[in-house]
């Protein structure tokens, strides 16, 4: 969720009207054209995606968009050949550096719409062209494509946490007729999506900016891109932050169990929080708190609540992501959103949450969806790592994901069915070590709930270059969350190449 968005929820939650004045674009020049990259070193099969020209066109008033051509399949470059969508933020000043690759997350989060959005503070934005792509399958970029909306809310409406085999055999139908879908409309593309991929198309992109480095942001998925990279061609990078880390050594059912620690590690703040603030509608106490959430939780797993619109009552599986949702945030911004959301649901009023859960799929009033985050999501999780192939397998690691989060661990277990019935295999996980580049900075938040913070501790032990930053605080990365040390050492390494100290913890 965008820092943007907080605003315009709480008041949809309270029901007051919200109005924002239009701001004047600044004046910017268009980035020069670069000359064209030289191809030593590369396979001469790639070098026409290497030497192309892009043609830039005005977008959005202030911004400047192309496309660029890849390969689908890298063993075969010459076979078919798909585009990227491709945008950028001229650098507003005159001592340019160069293009700062962007890349938001997801996996399946567009980098269009994130370079559009202003990522980085004004001292980067000055010295360097922001540049956003929608990686292969995501947005603009050949989107992968399973089911039509009214299907993709059949599927992600379905009771997430099943009691009993009747209930494991509707989930695994709704698991089978994803798989399906993904399968017949999407599966040339589907052994193609992983992140190896886009890590090369990412340098055709450095290479066709310009930039005989890559510059690069990326947050949470987004670190996969870069680390990626990195170890695939550690001579070419150059300034590279790696913000809400992952952990490529982490097999399917590890990823959700980290996971499943860190959304309970920011729930327990929440409760703890909750049960001070005279807002808090769940009690007193957090062990009160946490008996009436997850008492509401099963009530609403029997009885879904209403929400105002008859034809999407709140299910549990709704429930659960709204009430994620603000746990991505920093506790100011997401604790009274929850707090709002959850009084509504305890008066027998769904709708709240179910708008935070639709802010969270990217979910329009229409019921169209914002891209495809939902769908690729899946498409690129399920070949990046091995997952459980059983149902049975899954079942018994029930236990270890209650004991990691009673509230949310049972969910989690489940949400890797799909990837447990992929028609295409996960890859084995290889550490990176980018062994031979230059410093590279890896930031982990203490209380981050989807990328842990134990993640980017060993992603920066993996990388030989790896510097870790730390944010003591309890927001989904830390760049632009409020703390002045993250912030300065992000723009001084990014903008100066200062390195900070190795183990800097910042508040």
């Amino acid at each position: 969720m965008s820092r943007g968005a907080v605003p315009a929820l709480l008041a949809a939650l309270t029901l007051t009207a919200a109005c924002s004045a239009d701001q004047p674009a600044p004046d910017r020049e268009t980035a020069p054209t670069p000359a064209p990259y030289t191809t030593q070193g590369v396979d001469p099969a790639l070098a026409p995606f290497y030497t192309q020209r892009l043609q830039w066109e005005p977008c959005d008033e202030e911004f400047e968009c192309t496309t660029v051509d890849v390969p689908l399949d890298y063993a075969a470059p010459e076979a078919e050949v798909i585009e990227l969508a491709v945008l950028r933020s001229p650098a507003r000043g005159d001592e340019r550096i160069g293009s700062l690759l962007v890349n938001p997350g997801g996996p399946g989060g567009s980098g269009v719409e994130y370079a559009r959005s202003g990522p980085v503070n004004d001292d980067v934005a000055d010295r360097f062209d922001v540049v956003g792509f929608d990686p292969r399958g995501v947005g603009d970029s050949a989107p992968i494509d399973c089911l039509d909306d009214a299907a993709l809310d059949d599927f992600i409406e379905a009771d997430g946490s099943p009691d009993d085999p009747a209930e494991v055999a509707v989930l695994r139908k709704q698991a089978a007729a994803f798989v399906t879908g993904c399968t017949e409309r999407s599966g040339e593309f589907l052994p193609h999506i992983a992140t190896t991929n886009v890590a090369r198309d990412l340098d055709i992109l450095r290479a066709v900016l310009g930039d005989d480095v890559l510059y690069f942001r990326g947050a949470s998925y987004g670190t996969d891109i870069g680390a990626t990279y990195a170890d695939l061609f550690p001579d070419r990078v150059g300034r590279m932050v790696l913000d809400g880390a992952g952990d490529p050594m982490l097999t399917g059912e590890q990823f959700l169990l980290g996971q499943a620690t860190g959304v309970e590690r920011a729930l327990t703040a929440y409760l703890q929080s909750c049960a001070t603030d005279e807002e808090c509608p769940l009690g007193e106490s957090e062990a009160d708190a946490r008996s009436t959430l997850m008492t509401l939780l099963e009530l609403i797993d029997a009885t879904p609540l209403p929400t105002g619109d008859d034809g999407r009552p709140l299910t549990q599986s709704l429930a659960v992501l709204g009430i994620v949702l603000p746990l991505y945030l920093s506790p100011d911004e997401g604790f009274p959103l929850l707090n709002l959301a959850l009084k509504r649901a305890l008066g027998d009023d769904g709708s709240a949450l179910l708008l935070l859960a639709d802010e969270y799929l990217r979910r329009n009033s229409d019921g169209t969806f914002d891209g495809n985050l939902n769908e690729a999501n899946y498409a690129v999780n399920c070949v990046d790592r091995p997952w459980t192939t059983d149902v049975e397998q899954i079942a018994a690691s029930i236990p270890a994901f209650e004991a990691a989060s009673p509230v949310f661990g049972s969910y989690l277990a489940w949400s890797g069915l799909v990837c447990a019935e992929w028609p295409v295999p996960g890859a084995p996980p290889t550490a990176v070590t980018a062994a031979g580049a230059d410093p590279i900075l890896v930031i982990g938040t203490t209380g981050d709930l989807a990328t842990p913070y134990e993640w980017a501790q060993a992603l920066a032990a993996q990388l030989e270059s790896g510097v870790l930053l730390t944010y003591e605080g309890g927001s989904h990365t830390a760049y632009r969350r409020g703390s002045d040390c993250i912030d300065d050492a992000v723009d001084e390494y990014l903008v100066d190449g200062t390195v900070p100290e190795d183990g800097l913890r910042c508040e």
